[in-house]
């Protein structure tokens, strides 16, 4: 799962998967913006078959967070 996370945001930010580690902060470490962020929601649901409620993002700030949060809708590794 986490590959596939990691291709989304190499995709929208043109940034390489080797700097993506579990405790990469998006906006701190990748400098994702708020239209970045929205575009990678929305592919994230696509890929995961979720939805992602704007208001659960507050506390979505890194990998680990992304992964933990897809585990709790149900998505399998």
């Amino acid at each position: 799962m986490f590959d596939k996370v990691k291709a989304i945001f190499e995709e929208q930010l043109g940034v390489s998967q080797d700097e993506m580690k579990l405790e990469t902060n998006f906006k701190d470490d990748l400098g994702v913006d708020s239209l970045d962020l929205y575009e990678i929601v929305m592919k994230l649901e696509d890929e995961f078959d979720v939805e992602i409620p704007a208001e659960e993002l507050d506390d979505v700030a890194t990998f680990e967070d992304v992964l933990n949060y897809l585990k709790s809708k149900g998505v399998e590794e």
